[in-house]
Parts: C-alpha cells; structure tokens; sequence
C-alpha cells in the first residue's frame, strides 16, 4: 500500500516519481528486442532438452499416446480414432512429422505396422521411445512458432519496444506455453491461434486501411482453425467481438478509399461475391456438421431449442452487432462494413474448409457443435438443474478464479497470478490518470480472463488451460504499461519487475523440473488405452512393466 501511496502521491503532484534511479524498462531490458527475443527462445530450447525431450516415453501418456497413436493410423492409411476436442491441427502436424522424418531415413517408428508388440518390450520401448520423442520435438517447435507469432504481433500492438519484450517474455515463459512445449496437448494451438485473431484485430481496429477486411478474414479464420483442435476456443471467439470495442482511436475511421463512390463498392460487391463462392463451398461441411441424426450418433445432445444449430446463429448474430457497433462508435463506413462482414463470412468458410484435408464427418460435428461436445464433459446431473444452477455454478467458479489469483490462498503452477495484482491496480491507476481507454481494454480483457478460467474451473483449470487465458492478461498489462511507461522510474519499479522476472522463471520451471524429477512408473492409462489406442498394446498393461 505504501508503493501504491507514492505512486498516487507523483501522480498528484505531477512530478517524475524518481529519475536518479534510472528507467526500470532499461534495466529489465538489457539486450534489447531482437536480443532479448533470442534470449528468450534459447532459455525455452534449453528447458525442453532437459525437462521434455528426454524424459521417458511414457510420462504425461495422456494425450502424447493419444495424438502419437493416430498419426500412426493416418501414416498406415487408416482413419483417425480421436475427434473428442478434435485435436485436428495436432494430429495432422505430428502425422506430417513423422512422414518427413522417416523420408529423411530418420525415424522408422512412423506407422502403427512398424511398432513392435508390446510382448517384445526392449523393441517396443525403444520404438516408442524414437516416435515420441518425435512427437515432442513437433511440440517444441510450435511452441518456438507460437512465440515469434506473438512477438510480431506485440510490437504491433505496443509502441515501446521494451513493453513488447517484458510481453513477451511473460508470455513464453508462462505456466500454460511452459507445459505445453514439451508435451502433445491441443490448447496450445487453439488458444494461441484465437489470442493471435484477437491481436490481428486490436491491429486493424486501430488504423483504417485498404486491407482491413484481409485482416479481418484472416482473424476470423485463425478462430474457425483454432476450434478444430479444441472446442474450448469457442470461450474465447464468443469474447473476442466484445474485447475489440475499445481499441478504436481516433485514426480507426475509414480511408478515402471506402467513403462510398464507385471503387468502395465495387471492392465490396467483390467481397461478398468471394464469400458467397467460400460460404458454398463450405455448406456441405456445414450440412454434416449440423445433421441431427449425426450429431446424435456422436452422443451429442442440442443445447438449445432441442435443435442443432440454434444458438450458433445466435453467435452469428452476437458478432455483426459488435461489428456494427464498431462501426458507428469509431466511423467506418457502409461500403467498408459490408466488405467487412463479408470478410467474416469468407475467412470462416476457409477455415472449416481446412478440414478437408483429412476429412471425417466426425470433425465436422465436433467443430460446428462446440458446446455440445463440451457439454459431454459435464456431469449431465448438474448439467440438467437449471438456470439457476448454472449462475450458481459461475458464482461460485469466478470466486475460486479469485482466489487463486491471489496465490496466497490457493497456490498455482501460474506465475502469471502475480501480473494480476499489478493490473488491477494499474487499471484503477490509469482510470485515476484519465486513461480511462487503456483501463477500460485492461479491464474488459481481465474480465474475460476470469469468466473462462470460473468455467475452466468444473475441470479442475489445469494447468493446460491457462494458455487460453494468460494472454488476455499479459495484453491487459502491456496495454497499461505502453500507456502509463513514467511508472518505469519509480525507485520501487526495478525491485518489483526484477522480482516478477524471478518469479516468473522458477514458477514455470516447477513443474517441468517436477515431471522430470518423478519417479512413478508407467502412466496409468490402462483404464482408457483400450478405447483411445486399442490397437498399440502397452506392455504394462499386459502385466509386465517396461524398463
């Protein structure tokens, strides 16, 4: 509270809070962006070699076997076996992996033929032992894309180079991008592609421009690919029309270009007809995905109305509202709005359009009824009690958010918690400044934040779940921090990033260094392995153990 004091007090007497002490961005930032981004990159490749790469096969069996075992289907020209989240994008990448790596004479484990049975063990471990690790080099690699992605997209958003990295930097090294480079789980993608939407249109809603509704196409398609490797990005898509809202300025107003006369709408009348030939193209996608009797077969049960497809045109109808609220708040014109919406149509059809390249109908229903899939995962008792029960629910889900947050009363693998105390204050700051924009986008993308972890909650919020939504919270606290970078030379400021930084690294090395340091045997996994790997027999699940 004394810090808070005196940060109140400088803001008051509007004077520098203490320059002798030097700017605290220079000191937490001593090799500069491109320096400090290698920095960043080489501290993860380091961590995966020795906390992922070589830890045994079959630790976290979980969804490592799982994507592993149907890349070896698809590799020995079977169909897939897994739709549940779907973990499209995962699987398909780890499928292409293994094919080039077994083309380059690198890996013979590439097909489920060419695993031996688990009945000769040293064979078998040694071959599972080559594919997954594989597997986890396609892990580490996305992560590695993943991260440069946001570093490109940070310095777009921020103007300070020296935010951007600090961004960054919380953004690699948090728990959720920490574990999921260096085990096969399908949040990672998802996420990170829906945060990169996300990005993209904080991006195009700052500035007109003659290729905004391109940019708008392609959020909308990252989204659409994000929710084919798991449903759960639908959280996100549903909060990411709302969080843009804010991000006008006053240069969001459309370009001569757009303001009517024949060019505008010739360039929207070619909009809309690209939209119609991509929407036609996706219809028989959207036909399969949406058929009851399908969707029946796929244990779903419609959400709404006791019909599929209700509440989907009523996320349709949530996302051209916002897109037209934006329009009139920040002045874009009809002709760019129609083009716009256009847009929106053509990037989601090209993005379920990607699911031809491994068709099954089976994705195509999990994609286009996110909630009912999601809702297979909830037990139908309470699933079934009511409204009532479901405010409930979120009630008492945004309370145990909160008070993991503080950390003291409920510790977490999550050294992002520790960046929330000084985003809520920084928002309250910022309001008191008169920065009352900045603090209204923080506060927005905070509450999206904790809305999706109070219903990450029924499942425990995992630690493979935070990569949804730490991102809401590191853009929150670069937002502040571009706005209000004179806090930088407050004495307490280096003390307190430098400490954050600390935390930070040993928090999201706690549990990699745990997983390597466990001396359990084999996963328990014989439960499950008969319905999700029924054909790649674990010979510890036979009875004998492996080494």
């Amino acid at each position: 509270m004394k810090l808070w004091g005196a940060f109140v007090a400088a803001d008051q007497a509007g004077l520098p809070t203490n320059p002798a002490h030097g700017d605290a961005l220079d000191r937490l930032t001593p090799f500069g962006f491109r320096g400090g981004l290698i920095v960043i990159l080489a501290f993860c490749l380091l961590s995966f070699l020795m906390c992922g790469y070589f830890v045994i096969y079959w630790r976290n069996a979980d969804m490592d076997f799982m994507v592993v075992y149907n890349a070896f289907l698809l590799n020995d020209g079977a169909k897939r076996t897994f739709f549940d989240h779907p973990g499209y994008l995962t699987i398909l990448s780890v499928e292409a992996w293994f094919r080039l790596l077994h083309q380059l004479h690198l890996l013979d484990a590439w097909t489920l033929s060419a695993i031996p049975p688990g009945s000769n063990e040293a064979a078998f471990d040694l071959a599972m032992t080559s594919a997954v690790r594989a597997a986890r080099t396609v892990a580490g690699l996305t992560a590695g894309a993943l991260v440069l992605t946001f570093a490109w997209l940070a310095r777009h958003i921020v103007t300070d180079r020296r935010v951007a990295i600090c961004g960054i930097f919380v953004f690699a090294l948090s728990g959720g991008v920490q574990m999921h480079l260096r085990i096969l789980r399908t949040e990672m993608i998802a996420g990170c592609f829906c945060i990169f939407a996300l990005m993209i249109l904080i991006i195009a809603g700052r500035r007109g421009s003659l290729l905004r509704p391109l940019m708008l196409a392609a959020a909308v398609g990252l989204c659409v690919l994000g929710l084919e490797n798991k449903v759960h990005a639908i959280l996100l898509i549903l909060a990411i029309p709302a969080l843009v809202l804010p991000f006008g300025t006053s240069e969001s107003a459309s370009i001569s270009f757009w303001n009517g006369g024949v060019r505008a709408w010739s360039a929207s009348a070619a909009a809309v007809a690209i939209a119609c030939l991509a929407f036609a193209a996706a219809l028989p996608l959207i036909s399969a995905g949406l058929d009851p009797t399908g969707a029946a077969a796929a244990g779903l049960k419609p959400l709404l109305l006791g019909r599929f497809g209700t509440y989907q045109i009523v996320l349709l109808g949530w996302i051209g509202v916002c897109m037209l609220a934006f329009a009139a708040i920040w002045r874009v014109s009809l002709a760019e709005s129609v083009a716009a919406i256009a847009a929106v149509v053509a990037g989601a059809s090209l993005g379920l359009l990607a699911l031809k390249i491994q068709y099954d109908v089976n994705d195509a229903i999990v994609v286009l009824n996110p909630l009912e899939k999601m809702m297979t995962f909830v037990d139908e008792p309470k699933a079934s009690e009511g409204l009532m029960a479901a405010l409930t629910l979120l009630l008492s889900g945004i309370l145990q958010v909160l008070r993991r947050y503080t950390f003291v009363l409920f510790s977490s693998p999550r050294p992002a918690v520790f960046l929330t105390w000084l985003i809520f204050f920084g928002i309250f700051h910022a309001w008191r400044r008169g920065e009352k924009q900045a603090a209204l986008q923080a506060a927005l993308l905070m509450a999206a934040a904790i809305a999706i972890d109070a219903l990450g909650i029924r499942r425990g919020l995992k630690i493979e779940y935070f990569v949804l939504t730490d991102p809401l919270i590191i853009i929150a606290g670069m937002v502040l921090l571009d706005r209000m970078k004179d806090v930088a030379l407050h004495r307490w400021a280096y003390p307190i990033g430098a400490t954050l930084v600390v935390l930070h690294i040993g928090i999201s090395q706690a549990e990699p260094i745990k997983m390597v340091l466990k001396r359990k045997g084999p996963e328990n996994i014989c439960e499950w392995n008969q319905f999700h790997i029924p054909r790649l027999s674990l010979p510890w699940c036979g009875g004998s153990a492996p080494r």
